[in-house]
């Protein structure tokens, strides 16, 4: 057994810290693009995975982004999520273009959380808006995490993402009514718990600004009794 293939087959080995101290030493032995690629699209091992990232961004960037662009096409859910991970790791805006509709609409939860962190990194100035377009049409998908994924993509974008909002933020669908205004209050205030958003935005909907404010003051009177 050569060199090369002793290191491929120390990457899929049993033990996950073996895998991972084997994925630390790879980054600088050339020739593994390929199988570093193909362990990136079935290791389970969040923190391997990552270190893999890693590895492929210590390869010539003229010999890994061709392959890894290659991998978005994948029919493999993982090997399109990391494709997209390694790419925004890289951060060459020569590949914001790559990164298509399709993928920010991908029907896994994953493959378009890392798409939409992926385009929020990638994207040029004149794209932004645009893109803030594409990804306020996936108001209301998914589990809290994959709404705050898709947020803080939001977010990330800037101010720009204000005039973008408006009409989620009048939409008919209650769900995307909420996530839209929670997105505004994280963007507001970065720092602001997202759930606690979720559930402001949910409230405001729910009763209107005004009979909101109403309520609140009530409590408060309440309490100072």
């Amino acid at each position: 057994m050569s060199a090369v293939e002793t290191l491929v087959a120390r990457l899929g080995a049993g033990d996950s810290s073996a895998r991972l101290r084997s994925a630390m030493t790879v980054g600088d032995q050339p020739g593994l693009v390929e199988a570093l690629l193909e362990r990136c699209a079935v290791e389970p091992d969040f923190f391997v995975r990552d270190m893999l990232t890693w590895a492929l961004i210590q390869q010539p960037a003229e010999v890994t982004v061709p392959k890894v662009l290659a991998e978005l096409q994948s029919d493999r859910v993982q090997a399109r999520s990391q494709a997209l991970h390694t790419l925004s790791k890289i951060g060459s805006p020569a590949t914001w273009s790559a990164i298509t509709p399709e993928l920010l609409r991908d029907p896994d939860d994953e493959v378009a959380r890392t798409a939409w962190r992926a385009a929020a990194v990638l994207a040029p100035q004149d794209k932004r808006e645009w893109l803030a377009g594409e990804l306020v049409t996936q108001f209301g998908r998914g589990d809290r995490m994959v709404q705050l994924s898709l947020s803080r993509a939001l977010v990330a974008l800037g101010e720009l993402i204000g005039p973008v909002l408006e009409p989620a933020l009048a939409s008919k669908d209650a769900g995307v009514r909420a996530h839209a205004r929670a997105t505004d209050l994280l963007l507001r205030d970065p720092d602001a718990a997202f759930a606690a958003d979720v559930d402001a935005a949910r409230r405001i909907d729910n009763l209107g600004p005004e009979k909101l404010a109403a309520a609140e003051a009530h409590k408060e009177a309440q309490a100072a009794c």
